[in-house]
């Protein structure tokens, strides 16, 4: 096993829709596969295609180039030890060979919104539900063959139809129709009482020949790592034999839905067409990115931040997904991954369609943590979110001067407002002793340390949390200075604006005031909470360095670098910060066992990638005369080398060598190495 490449790669197609695996081949994930499909855009996402097992017959011989893992231990067959490379720009390319051939195959995932082709999500903000935007989940392979001799490829499909968290087993009654058509099938999985997701599988050449039969007993070695179920069963439809001239190509298409008539057959041309057509949406989204640096790295950065990018069909506008592969859209993570994914990168539309999304689910004066799927309510379980959406307000208002905007959703900014001054759910309320911003609420846990076990919050963090605080302050400094604006522009309305403001700046000048609370000259660092009871919580956490990193800061210079000195010694590693100072005994050094073990972890000590962010804008800050002590060198080869290629972990091991860990594509931790990146660098 230590010879098999388990690093990952990623496909995406702008829907929630994925394709992932690894380096060797081998699928070690419950979420590998070649067509997880989002059915209802980014949810409801289905493995359909597994992969493709593939035989090459060259002079009599024959190459098996699959690679397992099956349940009674074996790795077999052992087509990684004829694989020669693997490349993951432009597409992912794998190439094997033998003495007297070469194979290569590629695969590329076109973006998904019909129509929208040159486009990213942003394309479709503002759009109505009941206009019925039309989705397309496909994925296309190409096998290209060289050789000195004719050779035979046989392709036998393995195929699903099982939610992407769950493995499928051979239950009774589970059957797979096929409906052989010209270079094409198609296939649903059916039950007594219910028939799954049609699909097709079409190709360019071959023959194809229906042999049904399961194959039991996949293993998942990294499920099962991780204290989850790790086999599973795939089902074959038959199989697809193709002869290969020297210099030969073949290409292959599974797509959801039924076949359309009128479509033409594909073409092996079509592969490269596919892929031309992905290179030029991307260059209408960030222009000529490329062309402005002579490393790759900043492209590399922007692709990997398109891929979070998603339509959700239930609020019929763009949202972004959290990670890969196994998380959804969140309202915290949205919002903190904005700036580097819509503001830096310039894609203001995309920014202004996530806010006016946000805004106009704002409920409570709470913004959402989750987005609600067809038919079913927004989760509110987040005190931070909607002080989040304010302060992501603030900065894009900063880069555009959209002015418009602000006289549209300031009525959001006053609802939230009135929420938290008069009390809203979860006894999150302002302290009218001090104007601080406080929570109670037993069993929830409202912060982004959201763990919750068996009805326990990990961190409870209840009370007034030094970074909510922060934002709270920050919340009211926009706020005045809004107001003011609206002032000067709206005559008719300047003694009211003028009103708001000055009562803005007067709790604000409160606020900061009361900030002072947190100093902890103990340990020369922020309390990480006050309780309802008003005892601190003196624990080193990260929270400090975030509460210093917003656009308005209320604490003192010289507690600031006091605080950035102790982050420095005790949270900062060369991938993110500890959640957890290592002295602290709650500290847990290694994210690993079964969920109770790891969600034990999360925020006890675990390294978060997108804490580095708030760690170099609070330096550059508080010590702009002083180089950033941070090497980005560890965090570049983790993006290029490490994990999943072409991303950023979401979170590594508190202790050395500091493990990646947890989802294998992190949309924050990629946002804010874009956010602060500097070209100059690489």
């Amino acid at each position: 096993m230590d010879d098999l490449d388990t690093r990952e790669w990623l496909l995406t197609n702008g829907l929630g829709s994925f394709a992932s695996g690894t380096v060797s081949d081998a699928r070690t994930r419950t979420y590998h596969g070649w067509l997880i499909a989002a059915l209802d855009p980014p949810s409801r996402r289905t493995l359909l295609l597994s992969h493709l097992e593939a035989t090459l017959e060259v002079g009599g011989q024959v190459w098996a180039l699959g690679t397992n893992f099956w349940s009674d231990g074996t790795i077999a067959p052992r087509g990684d030890r004829n694989l020669r490379s693997f490349e993951i720009d432009p597409v992912p390319t794998w190439v094997w060979s033998g003495e007297n051939w070469q194979l290569t195959r590629r695969m590329v995932m076109p973006y998904g919104l019909a129509g929208e082709r040159g486009r990213g999500a942003e394309g479709q903000r503002g759009r109505g539900a009941e206009e019925n935007p039309q989705f397309c989940n496909r994925i296309l392979i190409e096998y290209r063959y060289e050789g000195g001799e004719v050779a035979i490829l046989r392709l036998r499909p393995l195929i699903g139809d099982r939610n992407f968290h769950h493995q499928q087993s051979a239950a009774p009654g589970l059957d797979f129709s096929q409906l052989l058509g010209q270079r094409q099938v198609s296939l649903q999985a059916t039950r007594p009482g219910w028939a799954g997701t049609p699909w097709q599988l079409r190709w360019s050449d071959g023959n194809y020949q229906p042999e049904g039969v399961w194959y039991w007993g996949y293993e998942y070695p990294e499920e099962k790592r991780r204290g989850l179920g790790s086999s599973e069963d795939l089902y074959s439809p038959g199989y697809l034999t193709i002869t290969l001239q020297p210099e030969n190509a073949l290409t292959l298409e599974a797509q959801v839905g039924w076949p359309d008539a009128e479509a033409d057959r594909l073409r092996k041309e079509d592969f490269e067409q596919a892929v031309w057509g992905e290179k030029q949406r991307l260059k209408v989204v960030y222009g000529n990115e490329r062309s402005k640096t002579e490393n790759d790295i900043w492209w590399q950065l922007l692709q990997a931040g398109d891929r979070f990018i998603v339509y959700r069909a239930s609020i019929a506008g763009p949202t972004v997904i959290a990670g890969y592969p196994w998380f959804n859209d969140w309202g915290r993570d949205t919002l903190i991954a904005l700036p580097g994914l819509a503001l830096t990168t310039e894609r203001f539309d995309l920014a202004k369609g996530l806010l006016q999304t946000f805004g106009r689910y704002c409920k409570s004066g709470l913004i959402p943590n989750a987005f609600p799927d067809a038919g079913t309510e927004p989760f509110y379980n987040s005190i931070d979110a909607a002080l989040w959406w304010i302060e992501i307000l603030g900065l894009y208002l900063e880069a555009t001067q959209d002015w418009d905007f602000l006289a549209q959703q300031y009525p959001v900014v006053r609802q939230i407002y009135k929420a938290f001054c008069g009390g809203t759910l979860y006894n999150i309320l302002v302290d009218a002793t001090d104007g601080l911003l406080s929570w109670d609420a037993p069993a929830v846990a409202l912060t982004w340390m959201d763990v919750v076990i068996d009805g326990q919050p990990v961190t409870p963090r209840r009370g007034k949390p030094v970074e909510i605080n922060a934002l709270w302050y920050s919340a009211l400094c926009w706020a005045t200075q809004w107001a003011l604006h609206l002032a000067r522009e709206t005559p008719e309305k300047q003694e009211s604006f003028s009103n708001q403001a000055r009562r803005y700046a007067q709790q604000a000048e409160e606020v900061k005031a009361s900030l002072k609370k947190f100093w902890n000259p103990d340990r020369s660092y922020f309390y990480d909470a006050i309780e309802p009871d008003g005892q601190p919580d003196p624990a080193i956490r990260p929270n400090a360095v975030v509460a210093l990193s917003l656009h308005h800061c209320g604490f003192e210079e010289h507690q600031a670098r006091q605080v950035l000195e102790v982050a420095c010694d005790r949270l900062l590693t060369p991938y993110g910060l500890r959640s957890l100072d290592p002295s602290d005994p709650d500290y847990i050094d290694r994210y690993a066992g079964d969920s109770i073990h790891r969600d034990s972890a999360y925020h006890q000590g675990t390294v978060w990638s997108w804490l580095i962010g708030p760690f170099l804008a609070a330096w550059k800050r508080f010590y702009p005369e002083i180089p950033v002590p941070f090497d980005w060198q560890p965090l570049v080869e983790h993006f290029q080398q490490q994990a999943c290629l072409g991303s950023v972990s979401e979170i590594f091991d508190g202790d050395p060598p500091h493990s990646p860990q947890g989802a294998f594509a992190q949309a924050w931790s990629v946002a804010e190495i874009i956010r602060h990146w500097d070209r100059k660098w690489y």
